[in-house]
C-alpha cells in the first residue's frame, strides 16, 4: 500500500463513535469495557450488534480477544483482526477495515478496545520488555526510551524542558474544557517543574495518565453510512510504518516513521498539512507531540519546541492539538490510539462542546506503538471533503 491510488479514498466512513469508563471503572473486565464501548458506538450509528460482521480488537490481557469478543456478543464475524502494534494498533485496524469493506469482505466493522489497568493493578500495563542488550542498563521502560529521544532532541536542537512543559500545559488546558477528561485539575508551570523526575529529562507531568477506559468506532461503506443516524466521517487516507522494536535499534532518535506514514496518508487523502483543521496525536509523553508535529509536517525538524512554546497547540492557538486533553490529561488506559479517532470524529461532527474547533472539516489522527516503534496516520474528513 505504497502507491497513493491504492487506498480507497472516501469510500468508507466512520458511522459511530463512543467512549466508556474513562478514568476509573471498577467492577468491569477489559473485555466487558470494550464490549460496552462497542454497544454505545453501534447505538450512536443506529445499528446493533447483529449488524456487525467484522471485529477489530486487541485487549491488554487476551491475545485471542477477537474470539472472546465474538463469543461475548454472540455473533459470527466474517472478518476478525487482532493485530498488535501497540498504541498504533487501532489506526492500523481502521486501515484494514477500510480495505476489507471496500473489497466487500464485510459490511459493518467494529473497532474497539478497553482496559481496566487503573482499578485492576494501579499501574501502567505494558508489553515492553528490555532485550539482552538493554537489560544490563536496567532501563525503566517505556519512559526511559522516550527520555533518550527527548535528550537527543535537546542536544541537537536546543529543545528545553520549558518546551516540554508547554505540551503538558496545552493538553491540560484542553482537558479543562472536556467534562469527560480524567485529568481536569489545572496544571501550572510551577507545578510542572516541581513534579518529581522519572527518567531525565522527563518528569511525572511529562508522562501519560494511568486510567481505565474504553473506546469504539463503527465503520461501513460511505454510501451506507449516509443513511445512518449520524453524519458520516470519511476515511480519506491512512498509512503505517514500523522502524524497530527496541529503542536501541531506532535509526534516528529524533525522526520517527510518522514522517513516512504521514506523507503517504496525505497523498492518499489528497491534502497537505496546512489543510488540516484539528490534530489528534498519541502523546504518551510530551516529547511525542513535538516529534510528531515535526515528522507530520506541521513545523520543520528541530522547530517543534519553539512551535509548542508559541501557544500554537493550546486552546486559541493556530493548530488545535489533542483537543480532548490527550493521553496526558484525558485518558490513557494502556493504549490511547483509538481515542484519537473518537475525538476526531466528534470534532468533525461538531459534537465537542466547549472545546469544539469551529468549522473543522479535516482531521489528522496519529498513533504510536512501542518505543516510537510503530506509527500510523489517518486523515478524516466530513462529507464536504470527499
Amino acid at each position: 500500500m505504497t502507491a497513493a491510488g491504492a487506498f480507497p479514498r472516501g469510500r468508507t466512513a466512520f458511522a459511530g463513535a463512543a467512549t466508556f469508563g474513562i478514568g476509573e471503572c471498577p467492577g468491569y473486565t477489559a473485555l466487558e469495557m470494550a464490549a460496552q464501548a462497542g454497544y454505545l458506538a453501534l447505538d450512536d450509528a443506529g445499528l446493533t450488534v447483529a449488524d456487525v460482521d467484522a471485529l477489530f480488537v486487541c485487549l491488554p490481557d487476551d491475545f485471542l480477544s477477537g474470539l472472546a469478543l465474538a463469543e461475548y456478543y454472540g455473533i459470527r464475524p466474517a472478518f476478525t483482526d487482532n493485530n498488535r502494534t501497540g498504541g498504533s494498533s487501532f489506526l492500523c485496524h481502521a486501515i484494514s477495515a477500510a480495505l476489507a469493506l471496500d473489497a466487500g469482505l464485510c459490511d459493518v466493522a467494529l473497532v474497539t478496545y478497553g482496559s481496566n489497568q487503573r482499578t485492576a493493578s494501579g499501574g501502567l500495563i505494558s508489553a515492553l520488555r528490555s532485550s539482552a542488550v538493554e537489560a544490563p542498563h536496567r532501563p525503566m521502560m517505556p519512559v526511559a526510551g522516550y527520555a533518550l529521544a527527548a535528550m537527543r532532541h535537546m542536544h541537537l536542537y536546543g529543545t528545553s524542558r520549558g518546551d516540554l512543559a508547554a505540551v503538558a500545559l496545552a493538553a491540560n488546558a484542553w482537558a479543562q474544557l472536556n467534562p469527560e477528561a480524567f485529568g481536569r485539575a489545572p496544571l501550572t508551570e510551577a507545578a510542572y517543574f516541581a513534579a518529581r523526575m522519572v527518567s531525565t529529562p522527563l518528569g511525572v507531568k511529562d508522562c501519560c495518565l494511568v486510567t481505565d477506559g474504553a473506546a469504539a468506532v463503527v465503520m461501513t461503506r460511505l454510501d451506507r453510512a449516509r443513511d445512518l443516524a449520524k453524519p458520516p466521517i470519511a476515511l480519506l487516507g491512512g498509512a503505517a510504518e514500523v522502524t524497530h522494536k527496541e529503542i536501541a535499534a531506532m535509526p534516528d532518535l529524533t525522526v520517527t516513521a510518522a514522517a513516512r506514514s504521514g506523507a503517504r496518508a496525505y497523498a492518499h487523502a489528497g491534502v497537505v498539512p496546512g489543510d488540516i483543521d484539528v490534530v489528534q496525536l498519541y502523546d504518551a509523553f510530551t516529547i511525542n507531540t513535538i516529534l510528531f508535529l515535526e515528522d507530520l509536517g506541521f513545523c520543520a525538524k528541530g522547530e517543534g519546541g519553539a512551535f509548542v512554546s508559541s501557544g500554537a497547540i493550546a486552546p486559541g492557538g493556530s493548530l488545535p492539538v489533542n483537543t480532548n486533553g490527550g493521553g496526558l490529561s484525558c485518558v490513557h488506559p494502556g493504549m490511547y490510539g483509538l481515542f484519537t479517532m473518537v475525538e476526531a470524529i466528534r470534532q468533525l461532527r461538531g459534537e465537542a462542546g466547549a472545546r469544539q474547533v469551529p468549522g473543522a472539516e479535516l482531521a489528522l489522527c496519529h498513533g504510536n506503538g512501542g518505543v516510537l516503534s510503530s506509527q500510523a496516520t489517518l486523515v478524516l474528513g466530513t462529507s464536504a471533503t470527499v
